[in-house]
């Protein structure tokens, strides 16, 4: 089973599509500021969903901490962008249908859900900051990588 990508390691630089069909980096994505960037198994189910919204709800914090917020899953660019209309999400969706991403990151799943439910804070260099698990709820990841960040910005977190 491949390990996800460990706290310190530097993730590798991908280009996928958005909810737009518009190609996204990681590197221009970390180019303002760190990312969170979150897998979630399935645009649309319930759980999904309020994953996402928890991150649309807290969009004036992480904007606070300069963080970019943006969500990754094996769906198709329609999907996410039913999705991100359905639920007024107002950050990128990217698109990782080969699941090339998920596997680079140690994220993707060979049975059950297609990747595990992950949140990475990614800094302007690729460095993963945090790695953020959490199966079972799904505020978690938002809440998690929101106090990990401004526990950065004060000097709290390593980084």
């Amino acid at each position: 089973m491949v390990k996800t990508i460990a706290q310190g390691a530097v993730a590798p630089d991908f280009e996928v599509p958005d909810q737009y069909g518009k190609l996204r980096s990681l590197s221009s994505l970390t180019a303002g500021g760190p990312v969170v960037l979150f897998f979630y198994p399935t645009a649309m189910s319930g759980g999904c969903t309020t994953e996402a919204c928890s991150f649309r709800d807290l969009a004036a914090e992480f904007a606070v901490v300069g963080a970019t917020r943006v969500g990754i899953s094996p769906d198709i660019v329609a999907k996410q962008q039913l999705f991100a209309q359905a639920s007024k999400l107002d950050f990128p969706l990217l698109s990782d249908v080969d699941g090339a991403v998920a596997a680079s990151l140690g994220v993707k799943r060979k049975r059950l859900a297609p990747v595990k439910r992950v949140t990475l804070v990614i800094d302007t260099d690729r460095k993963v900051l945090a790695v953020i698990s959490n199966e079972f709820s799904m505020t978690a990841h938002a809440a998690r990588s929101l106090e990990f960040l401004r526990r950065r910005r004060v000097g709290g977190a390593p980084g």
